[in-house]
């Protein structure tokens, strides 16, 4: 390890042929042996050319914009390594590896040779399902990391259930400028009815089309600036309008949102540190992400933060430990409350593995009757509303599966979660937090990121909905 920092050392001078041999002196008398660490700079090399090898769908431009490194420079060890870990963190290829080769005639140049093993940059999620309520519903989804080889990102969300409609559609050009500035640009309607189907209310039969309904749409722009070679500042302007159709069975707590546009233009502004060795299976590094909204015109006025921290720490060549932890915090300003839609949710994969998706936090514990009447709900049954307050840890434990050598795509691990959800007006207590411990198995499959997770709630409380087993694909904790 010694002989290798040197040699790296002499690398970011352009001394691309550096020897450093430790030299043993041994002293047999006193049983102890010295070392001499010898060194020959060799000849200063500059890089005569970069060629790529593996990408057979991948523009040439979309890894060369990524190198540090250029042709016709100095050799430079350290711009060479960042060079390689920009790409990995494309996310687009499974490995990535630059060979120095010397040119032929010329003592002073060398050639880098780039090999990338690319993989499936794309989902598709066809669906379709049938119910006495709802007859034949259908969904679609694709989404699209690398389209056409250009590496921007492009998603669309199609979903035609009578209940639950939604329409996203999600573009991304991470150079729209040639510095590097990104684009972002989201556009989404979403229509929700909680209960499919004629219900019974209070006795009474309530038919569906006077249940209460949820309709969302909206649009942004978010331009990304890198003022560092891993770091990424946000700015964006939104437009969004919640409307809610009051109906039957409607939690009291939307009732202040009801039969009225709620329109919202917040102002976004982020920061993103990422300097992990992979995006796709990280060994090392940090990766940290801020955000921040805040909305001053329109019917909601509200400030909105989250901040996240991941890191990877190397135990073995093959062995990874990581944390995760996320803190969330909103609050309504002008004297009006937190707006219910903007809430944060945790429980399930992705945060605390082991209970129902989204169900820690506040419940609902009153609805809306018929004629307009307030209820209590019955017993064991409830709405989850999320909370303005959210913290979440995770530490996993990560290896190789048995029998798959050092393959990355394929890998189990062990954790344990610790989270919890609060009210606005709510302090953050240790003693409402709930947590969870377990194994699970990741793999990158053609579909995208697939977890599956087993967890044994550890720290619980009654009425918590638990769900041991989950599986999902394209999550990342």
């Amino acid at each position: 390890e010694t002989t290798k920092a040197f040699s790296d050392h002499f690398s970011k001078f352009g001394f691309a042929f550096a020897r450093v041999e430790a030299v043993p002196e041994i002293d047999r008398e006193n049983n102890r042996v010295a070392f001499v660490l010898r060194s020959e700079p060799s000849r200063r090399a500059y890089v005569r050319r970069i060629q790529l090898t593996g990408n057979d769908r991948t523009r040439d431009e979309v890894i060369r914009r990524e190198f540090r490194q250029f042709e016709s420079s100095w050799y430079d060890g350290d711009k060479i390594k960042l060079s390689r870990d920009r790409v990995d963190r494309l996310g687009y290829f499974t490995e990535v590896d630059v060979d120095t080769q010397e040119v032929p005639g010329s003592p002073d140049q060398v050639d880098l040779v780039v090999h990338v093993k690319e993989k499936p940059t794309g989902a598709v999620t066809l669906g379709a399902g049938f119910s006495s309520a709802e007859k034949v519903s259908l969904s679609f989804g694709i989404k699209q990391e690398n389209a056409f080889g250009s590496g921007n990102y492009l998603g669309l969300d199609v979903n035609t259930s009578k209940y639950n409609r939604t329409l996203v559609v999600s573009t991304t050009d991470p150079y729209f400028t040639q510095d590097g500035i990104s684009k972002t640009i989201d556009a989404y309607y979403r229509t929700s009815r909680p209960y499919s189907g004629d219900v019974y209310v209070d006795d009474s039969l309530v038919k569906s089309e006077d249940l209460y309904k949820i309709v969302s749409k909206g649009a942004s722009v978010r331009f990304g600036v890198p003022f560092t070679e891993i770091d990424t500042v946000y700015f964006g302007v939104g437009f969004e309008q919640t409307s809610i159709d009051n109906g039957v069975y409607m939690p009291i707590q939307y009732k202040d949102y009801a039969d009225k546009s709620n329109t919202a233009i917040p102002l976004t502004m982020g920061w993103g540190r990422d300097s992990r060795d992979s995006a796709l299976a990280p060994n090392s590094g940090r990766y940290q992400r801020f955000n921040a909204e805040w909305s001053a015109a329109g019917d909601l006025k509200y400030v909105k933060a989250n901040y996240q921290f991941q890191q990877y720490l190397p135990i073995t060549k093959s062995m990874t430990f990581a944390m995760n932890a996320e803190l969330g915090w909103g609050k309504g300003l002008g004297g009006k409350p937190y707006p219910i839609f903007k809430n944060f949710y945790a429980g399930g994969l992705g945060s605390v593995r082991g209970f129902e998706q989204g169900s820690l936090g506040p419940r609902a514990n009153k609805y809306i009757g018929v004629n307009g009447i307030e209820q209590s709900y019955s017993e064991g049954s409830y709405s989850y509303l999320g909370g303005a307050k959210k913290a979440v840890m995770n530490f996993e434990l990560i290896a190789p599966f048995p029998g798959a050598g050092n393959d990355k795509t394929l890998r189990w691990f062990t954790f344990v979660d610790v989270g919890g959800i609060y009210g606005e007006n709510d302090p953050i207590r240790a003693n409402e937090l709930r947590a969870s411990a377990g194994v699970g198995l990741s793999w990158i499959s053609p579909l995208g990121p697939l977890r599956l997770a087993w967890a044994n709630p550890i720290r619980k409380k009654s009425g918590d909905e638990l769900q041991k087993l989950q599986f999902q694909i394209g999550t990342s904790f």
